[in-house]
Order: C-alpha cells, then structure tokens, then sequence
C-alpha cells in the first residue's frame, strides 16, 4: 500500500511538472510575442541559447536568426571591399592580381562552403532532434575534414602561385607584382576554411551571434593591420599588395581561435570536449556525403566564375578590374538577403528535426518574399547611384565604365536571384545539397558560360557578353529553384 501510494505521488508530482513545464513555456512564448522589434533586435546581437527556433512566430525566429547572419555576412564581405579599397591605390595591376587570385580562390570557398553546408545541416538536425550531444560528435568531425583539406590546398598554393597566375591568363607585370600575394591566400588558408566551418557549426546550432562576433572581431584586424602592410606605416613593413593577404589572413586567424574559443567553452549550446574530436567514420561519411553536394554545387558555380574571369581577361586588366570591382560591390549589396537565406538552411534543419516539415516550408517562402522584397530596394539603389557608388574604388575611366555596365545589368536580376538564394539554402539546410548542384550546372554551364564565350568572343561584344550571360544565367536558377522546391521532394531527406 505504501508504495502503491508512492508511486502514485510519484505519478502525480511528475505530471505536476510536465503540466508546470508546459505552462511556463506557454508563457515564455506569450512574453516573447510581446517583444518590440528593438528588443528582439537586441536579443538578436546578444545571442540567447535558450531559443527553440522550432516554437513561436516565424518571422520573430527569422529576425533573431537573420540579423547575426546578415552582419556576419557583412563582415565577410567588408574583407574583401577593405583589400580592394586599400589595394586600389596601388595600381591597376595590384587590383588585377586581387582579382585573379580571389578567381580561382574561390574554388576553395567552394570547398569550405560545401563543408560548411554538411556541418550546418547535420548539427541544425541533431539540435532540432533534441540531442546537442550528438551535435557536438558532428562538429568534431567537422574540425577533423577541416584540416585535412587546409594541408592538401595550402600545399598547392604554396608551390604553384605562379602557375595559378599564368593558368589566368595573367600579365607578366600582373605575376610579378602578386605572385607572393597568391602563395600567402593559398599557403594559410587555413584560415578560411576553420572560419567558415566553425561559424557554421554554431549557425546550425542557432548561435549566430558567436559567428558574427567571429568576424566582426577578424575585420576589426583586417582593416587595422591593411594600410600598416600594405603601406608600410609606423613599425611595419612597407609590402605592397602583398600585405593585403598577411592583414587578412592575421585577421582571420584571430577570428579562429576566437571560434574556438566559445566552441569549446562553456556560454554556448554546443560544449565541445575531446571525446567529442574522436573519428567516427560512420558520422563522417555521413558528413561527406552531404557536404559533397554542397563542394560540388559552389565548384560548378565558381569554376563557371574562373571562366568568365579567363575571358574578361582577354579583354585587359582594365576589365578584369572594373569586373571585380562591380562584382564585390553587389556582393556587399545583397547581405541582408544572403543573410536571410543562410537562417533559412538553420531553421528548416532544426524544424525537419523537430518533425516540422510545413513550417519549414511557410519559413522558406517567408524568406523568400523578404530576400525579393530588399533585392528590389537594392536594385533601384545600384541604378540610381552607380557612379557614385563606384568612385571610392575607381580613378581610371575605362575602368569605370566596366563596372558601371557590369554593376547596371547585375542589378536587373536581383529578384530573381533573392528568390533563388531562399530555395536553395532551403535544400541546403534540409541536407537534399544535389539538387541544386543539378541547377547550378544546368543554369552555369550549360547556359552561362557557353552564352558568355559566344557573346563576348564569337560575337565581338566584349564583356558585356559576360555580364548578360551571367545575368540570364541568376534569373533561369531563380525560377527553376523555385519550381523544384514546390514538388516538397526535400522534406522526406534524411541525414
């Protein structure tokens, strides 16, 4: 009788709980619904670890998610505008070298981001699934396949930086002028590629604002250390373009070890300890598997680029710098929606987890009507504005004149691209990373680079040819993106 009646306090005190449980995160919700913008705003660059993404009005989840992502991706791109700001001054050739090296560079972005995308989906599934322990495995996988392809390219860079330049299509004062400035980009690179896994280990795990601060903390370094290398100011060494990379890569190596720092700490949702790092092929396979998708979708995308870069280069460096100029310039412009999009990988993850197939896709539409909303804001800004937003960055003519018909055509194709940035990241974030590398060679080789190759070479327009191929190629992903993810394929994928 006595444990009869035990039991049965038992079963009451626990269901006392769960009903005491319930309530309060009824009210939590309630609280958090009341909250003004300023102040989710601020939760937002906060960070907060007791968010459950997979509860609560989308469109507060997004925010909170979206705006840590959104100047993250502003820091990211700032390294770039800084370099090229800094760099500028030094001469047409300096700006080339940028411009051809960050080219064929960025097939290691395409490495990084495939593995970023492995390492996003797998520990945003694990955490909507209620198993941070298992989040933690995957995440020590991921720092292992990290340094192994930081070793492989950092020794291709370190040996081959001339041969890069020349495989470009390089002048001979270009190589001259930027062959140690390719060597640095490649042989540390390590850099790069920890700082995009480790931020997208804690964008999986909904702690967005660590990978911001990551990066806010790296530029800070990077804009600092910029003029001191490249100039030669104070104590430093005067080294020219050179000096770009040694800045950056200081920078992004500070960025690192603060990563690493909170990753293996104690503030965050994922607590990283050693057992965590051992080799678990069975997790790994599963993270290659995702991440090939992912390498292959940026590899088709930024090998069509190193192309359009080889034939903008047939045209001179007065081309390839008013190309790149323009390009990082309406890369800096569409954040927000890059942003949005990368909250949109997390939150469709972490909702697939929690079994939360429709609101995943009511989140990526939402998203989607956001990222087109802010592309149209953009584009009306870029046509009106051009020149002016290009003078920073521009002293000759000729070289103005590129980017300004570069920067014009871009911006007719923003919608759609906002469109295609939301889907996507969609695929991404719900592990299915095939279909849109089946896009993105549809759209960018079999479409973008043949068009360009006719209309720059065969049909004499020079890079205009580029520039419209490129557009129609953004436009044609944006809407067979959306087509694809409307047949709802993505929502049965498992990782």
């Amino acid at each position: 009788m006595t444990t009869a009646n035990t039991d049965a306090s038992t079963e009451v005190s626990t269901q006392s709980s769960a009903e005491a449980s319930i309530e309060a995160g009824e009210a939590a919700l309630t609280d958090a619904s009341q909250e003004s913008t300023w102040q989710v705003v601020k939760r937002a660059l906060a960070g907060d670890s007791n968010i459950d993404y997979t509860q609560g009005s989308i469109g507060r989840m997004t925010l909170l998610l979206a705006i840590p992502m959104i100047l993250e991706m502003a820091m990211e791109s700032v390294f770039a505008i800084v370099d090229i700001l800094f760099v500028s001054a030094l001469g047409t050739d300096a700006i080339a070298t940028v411009g051809l090296t960050d080219s064929v560079i960025t097939l290691l972005y395409a490495i990084a981001i495939g593995l970023s995308m492995g390492a996003t989906a797998l520990v945003a599934r694990r955490m909507g699934e209620k198993e941070p322990g298992k989040a933690c495995i995957a995440a020590g996988q991921v720092l292992w396949l990290g340094a192994f392809v930081s070793v492989a390219v950092g020794l291709v860079g370190l040996f081959l930086a001339q041969d890069i330049l020349i495989l470009m299509g390089a002048e001979e004062s270009v190589i001259e002028t930027g062959e140690n400035y390719t060597r640095i980009m490649f042989g540390a690179c390590f850099s790069i590629v920890f700082l995009f896994l480790i931020n997208a280990i804690f964008r999986g795990a909904g702690d967005a604002a660590i990978a911001m601060r990551a990066l806010w903390l790296a530029n800070g370094i990077n804009i600092i250390l910029d003029p001191c290398f490249i100039y030669g100011y104070g104590p430093f060494p005067e080294m020219g373009v050179t000096g770009a990379a040694v800045a950056t890569n200081i920078g992004r190596s500070v960025g690192v070890l603060y990563g690493l720092y909170f990753l293996f700490g104690s503030d965050g949702r994922l607590q990283l300890h050693m057992q965590h790092l051992a080799l678990r092929v069975k997790i790994v396979w599963s993270l290659v598997r995702i991440s090939f998708g992912g390498i292959l979708q940026f590899t088709v995308a930024t090998v069509s680029w190193v192309f359009l870069m080889s034939i903008v280069s047939d045209f001179g460096s007065d081309a390839v710098s008013g190309y790149t100029i323009a390009v990082r310039v309406v890369m800096f412009t569409i954040l927000p929606a890059w942003g949005l999009s990368n909250a949109t990988a997390t939150l469709v993850g972490q909702n697939l987890g929690a079994g939360l197939p429709d609101r995943a896709e009511t989140t990526t539409w939402a998203v989607a009507k956001y990222n087109a909303i802010y592309m149209a804001f953009a584009a009306v800004l870029l046509l009106l504005f051009d020149r002016a937003i290009l003078s920073p960055f521009i002293s000759e003519a000729a070289v103005m004149e590129y980017a300004v018909q570069c920067l014009r055509i871009f911006a007719y194709g923003l919608v759609f691209w906002g469109y295609g940035m939301a889907v996507i990241q969609a695929f991404n974030g719900a592990g299915d990373t095939m279909t849109p590398t089946w896009i993105n060679v549809f759209c960018f080789w079999i479409v973008q680079v043949p068009l360009a190759y006719t209309l720059a070479l065969e049909l004499g327009i020079g890079p205009v040819g580029v520039f419209w191929a490129v557009f129609v190629a953004d436009v044609l992903a944006g809407i067979v993106g959306v087509i694809v993810f409307m047949r709802g394929g993505w929502k049965q994928r498992q990782v």
